[in-house]
C-alpha cells in the first residue's frame, strides 16, 4: 500500500485494503501541534472488524456494512446498485438534480481545479482515491457505459472500460463518506461541474435503491425524527420539559423570568432549532429566547412533533427523508398560521428547508423562510437591542462560516455585523467566507462517532479547519489568552468540540466555542452576570 496513483483496475479488482492512510505524509500543523507525538492517531480496527465488515477502501469503515456472504450476494448487490444507477438519470426518479448530474456527467475538462480547492485531499497529502474527480471519473465511465445508448461498445473501443465488481461497489460506498459535501470543488470548477453533486447522488443509490445508509443519518437519524419527534430521540413531552427547565435556567443565569411562547397561533415567526441545542448545547435557545423576548419579537416554538427539531438529514443522503421532514416543518407552519419561519443556528437546516425543499413545497405550504442570522442583524442595527462589545473584551473571537449557510447560500455579512456589533476583539480566519473550510463534520461526520470514523474526521476532514483555528490565535496561542471560535451551526459545533477533545484544544490553547447569539447575550449590559460560562465547556 502506498500513495501512488491508484488504477481503476486496482479499485475494482485488487484484494485487501486499497490505501493507508499515513499521518506522517498529511499536511503539517502549526505550534503548539507540529510535532508529530502531539497528535491523535488513526485507530485500525480490530482484526475480527476486519473480517465481518467492508472496510477495504482505506481501513475505515463509516457504514459498518457486512462482509457478503456469498456470490450470489455480491452479484445482487451489484445489480441493485446499476439499477439505482440508472434511476439517477431518469427525469421521473430524479425529481431533485438528474439535471445537474448529467451535465456533470457529459462535460469535465479533467483540469483539476477542483482537486487543489478539496481539504480532505489536500490535507491528507494528495491520496489519490480522495481527489474529487477520482469518485466522479468512476460514475462517469459507468454512466457511460450503463446508461447511455451503445455504451458498452463505446467503453470498449474507447477505452474507458471499467469493470464493476462487489469489490469496486463496496468501496464507492464508503468513498461517499469521504467527502463532506462542502462544495469547495464545485465553487472552483471554471465550468460549473460540480463534483460535491456526485457524492451526494452516490448516497442516494445506496438509500433509496440499496436500503443501505449510515445508521447515524438514518435509522438513529431522519427514521427516529419522523418517529418519535427527533432525530435525538426526544419525544414531544421530553422536549416541553426541558423548555421547563431552560426557563428556570434562564431565570437563575441572568434573573430574567418568563415563559417561552409555546404553539402560539397567529405568532409572526415560527423559530425552529436543531434539537441538538437544546440537549447539548441549551445556552443557545436560551439566548435566543432572551434576545427575542427583549427585543419584542412575536414568535413562537412548537411541540409538534418532528417540528421542534429543524434537522433534516435527508438532504445529505436520501430526498424521500428530506422531503418527508421538510413537509411535516411546514404542516405545522401553516397549522400556526405564522408569516415565515426561522432557522436557528443550524447550516444544514437552513440548506434543507429553504435552498432544497423549494423543489417540494407548493401552494399553502410555501411559506416564507428565512435565517436566524438576518434576524439577529436587523435586531442589533434597529436597536431593538442594546449591546455593550466592551463586555466581551477579555476574549478574542473568530468566525467559522457553516459551509451550507455560507458558501451554498450566501448569508456571508449579516452575522460579521453582529458580531462586530457585539465584540472589538473580532479577528478573520484565512480564508473566509464563501472560501471557507468545512469544519470536518460536514454531511453527516459530525454525527457519525462509530468505530474509527471520528479519527478520520477529526485528524483528516478536519484538518484544514484546525489549522485555520491556530493560525488564526498563533500570536497569543497561550492558555492566558481566551480565545473563542464563533460557529453559528449546531452540526459544525458538534465536529468542532470532538476535534478540540481529541487535540485537547481548550486546556493546551484555552481557546472556547460557541455560537453566536452567546456572545450577543454576554454583550447585554442589563445582563449583570456573564453569560459564557468559561471554565464549564
Amino acid at each position: 500500500m502506498s500513495k501512488r496513483r491508484t488504477t481503476l483496475k486496482d479499485f475494482s479488482h485488487k484484494p485487501g485494503q486499497l490505501v493507508e492512510l499515513d499521518r506522517r505524509q498529511f499536511l503539517p500543523l502549526p505550534p503548539p501541534y507540529d510535532k508529530w507525538d502531539t497528535e491523535p492517531e488513526i485507530k485500525p480496527l480490530s482484526e475480527e472488524r476486519q473480517r465481518q465488515l467492508e472496510c477495504d477502501l482505506d481501513g475505515i469503515s463509516a457504514f459498518k456494512f457486512p462482509r457478503p456472504q456469498s456470490e450470489e450476494e455480491k452479484r445482487r448487490l451489484v445489480e441493485q446498485f446499476l439499477a439505482g444507477l440508472k434511476k439517477l438519470f431518469e427525469r421521473e426518479n430524479n425529481w431533485t438534480f438528474q439535471q445537474a448530474l448529467f451535465l456533470t456527467m457529459e462535460y469535465c475538462a479533467r483540469c483539476q481545479t477542483c482537486a487543489t480547492a478539496c481539504p480532505i485531499y489536500a490535507e491528507s497529502g494528495k491520496m489519490d482515491i480522495y481527489r474529487p474527480t477520482f469518485r466522479s471519473d468512476i460514475v462517469r465511465r459507468l454512466y457511460k457505459k450503463y446508461v447511455k445508448a451503445g455504451g458498452k461498445f463505446f467503453a470498449v473501443v474507447s477505452g474507458n472500460d471499467i469493470d464493476v465488481t462487489w469489490t469496486m461497489v463496496a468501496r464507492l460506498m464508503e468513498l461517499s463518506y469521504r467527502c463532506t459535501l462542502c462544495r469547495r470543488c464545485a465553487q472552483s470548477c471554471p465550468i460549473g461541474v460540480d463534483n460535491g453533486l456526485v457524492t451526494h447522488e452516490l448516497r442516494k443509490i445506496f438509500s433509496q435503491e440499496m436500503g443501505v445508509a449510515v445508521e447515524a443519518l438514518h435509522t438513529k437519524g431522519s427514521v427516529l425524527q419522523l418517529e418519535a419527534g427527533s432525530s435525538t430521540g426526544m419525544t414531544p413531552a421530553a422536549f416541553l420539559d426541558n423548555v421547563e427547565f431552560m426557563e428556570d435556567e434562564v431565570k437563575e443565569r441572568t434573573g430574567l423570568s418568563f415563559k417561552w411562547p409555546m404553539d402560539k397561533a397567529g405568532a409572526d415567526i415560527l423559530l425552529i432549532h436543531n434539537a441538538g441545542e437544546y440537549l447539548a448545547w441549551p445556552e443557545n435557545p436560551e439566548a435566543f429566547a432572551i434576545i427575542l423576548e427583549a427585543a419584542g419579537i412575536s414568535y413562537t416554538l412548537s411541540s409538534d412533533i418532528v417540528a421542534y427539531d429543524g434537522v433534516n438529514y435527508g438532504v445529505w443522503y436520501d430526498d424521500v427523508q428530506l422531503a418527508k421532514v421538510a413537509l411535516k416543518h411546514m404542516e405545522t407552519a401553516r397549522k400556526l398560521g405564522v408569516k415565515k419561519v426561522v432557522i436557528g443556528e443550524c447550516g444544514h437546516a437552513h440548506k434543507a428547508l429553504t435552498v432544497i425543499a423549494d423543489r417540494v413545497l407548493a401552494g399553502d405550504l410555501n411559506i416564507p423562510r428565512e435565517s436566524s442570522m438576518t434576524l439577529l442583524r436587523d435586531i442589533i442595527t434597529s436597536g431593538r437591542i442594546k449591546v455593550d462589545p466592551s463586555r466581551n473584551d477579555d476574549i478574542t473571537t473568530t468566525l467559522h462560516d457553516p459551509c451550507n449557510l455560507v458558501r451554498l447560500m450566501g448569508v456571508v455579512e449579516p452575522q460579521r455585523e453582529v458580531l462586530r456589533a457585539v465584540s472589538n476583539h473580532f479577528r478573520e480566519m484565512t480564508p473566509h467566507g464563501v472560501d471557507n473550510y468545512c469544519c470536518g463534520g460536514g454531511s453527516g461526520f459530525a454525527i457519525t462517532q462509530d468505530l474509527n470514523f471520528p479519527d478520520f474526521r477529526e485528524i483528516v476532514s478536519g484538518r484544514a479547519k484546525l489549522r485555520q483555528i491556530l493560525n488564526v490565535f498563533q500570536d497569543i496561542i497561550g492558555p492566558e489568552h481566551k480565545k473563542y471560535v464563533c460557529a453559528p451551526c449546531s452540526n459544525c459545533k458538534g465536529a468542532i468540540r470532538d476535534m478540540f477533545a481529541a487535540y485537547g484544544l481548550f486546556e493546551r490553547c484555552n481557546i472556547l466555542y460557541g455560537g453566536l447569539v452567546e456572545l450577543v447575550v454576554n454583550a447585554m449590559p442589563e445582563i449583570e452576570r456573564p453569560f459564557l460560562e468559561w471554565d464549564w465547556h
